[in-house]
This record gives structure tokens, C-alpha cells and sequence, in this order.
């Protein structure tokens, strides 16, 4: 395993994170209408590994679908940069957006395809 701490943020740096997660491990694309409109490329990580740092305040919440995953966005910006949620074990996770690290080559980054249409 793989695991290092890598930094994210929104497109205007007001929401910024750090988060220990293991990029040699797939990471997700989906179809869904959410999903496939913005681009996202997630990994879910346990709550424990994420820490916040700034932007609490900027964040704003979108829900849809069932309302498991809490679809934040930075208030200035709009950028998606994680969500938070439970998995299907009920523990709380956090959704990633690998496209959100800083210095990370997403052409190195293995894709798993999730048909969320399907769903």
C-alpha cells in the first residue's frame, strides 16, 4: 500500500484539505447526471483520513438522488473538490476529487468505469 497525505483545493483556494489516500489504488469515474456532468474522478476515503483546513464557511451542500452523499462546493468558485457521505456500510466516508490534488498526474491514475446510470 501506497498511502501518502496530498493537499486539495478549489479552483480559488479558499477550500483547502489534506487527505491521506492511496493513488496506486483505482480511482472512479461515473455516468450518473451527477457525475457526468461535472467531471468528477473520486476516491473514497474513511473520515479519519481527511482534514479540513480552510473554507468551512465557503462550503455549500447539494443533495439529490437518496442524499447519502453530501455534494459540497466551494461558494466562490463552484468547484466540487470532495464530498461527504456514508459507504455501504454505513461508516463515514469522503469522496475525493483526485482532480482537486495538487501535483498528482491523472495520467498515471488507474480508472474504474461506475455505471451510475444504471442505478
Amino acid at each position: 500500500m501506497a498511502t501518502q497525505t496530498h493537499v486539495g483545493s478549489c479552483h480559488c483556494g479558499k477550500v483547502r484539505y489534506q487527505v491521506e489516500l492511496d493513488l496506486e489504488q483505482p480511482v472512479n469515474t461515473c455516468n450518473c447526471s451527477m457525475c457526468g456532468r461535472s467531471g468528477t474522478m473520486l476516491q473514497f476515503v474513511p473520515e479519519s483520513a481527511f482534514t479540513l483546513l480552510s473554507g468551512e464557511d465557503e462550503l455549500r451542500d447539494y443533495g439529490f438522488n437518496q442524499h447519502k452523499i453530501h455534494h459540497s462546493f466551494c461558494s466562490n468558485c463552484g468547484i466540487k473538490a470532495f464530498a461527504r457521505g456514508s459507504g455501504p456500510g454505513g461508516d463515514n466516508v469522503v469522496a475525493i476529487n483526485v482532480r482537486c490534488l495538487e501535483d498528482v498526474d491523472l495520467k498515471t491514475l488507474k480508472v474504474h468505469e461506475f455505471d451510475g446510470k444504471a442505478l
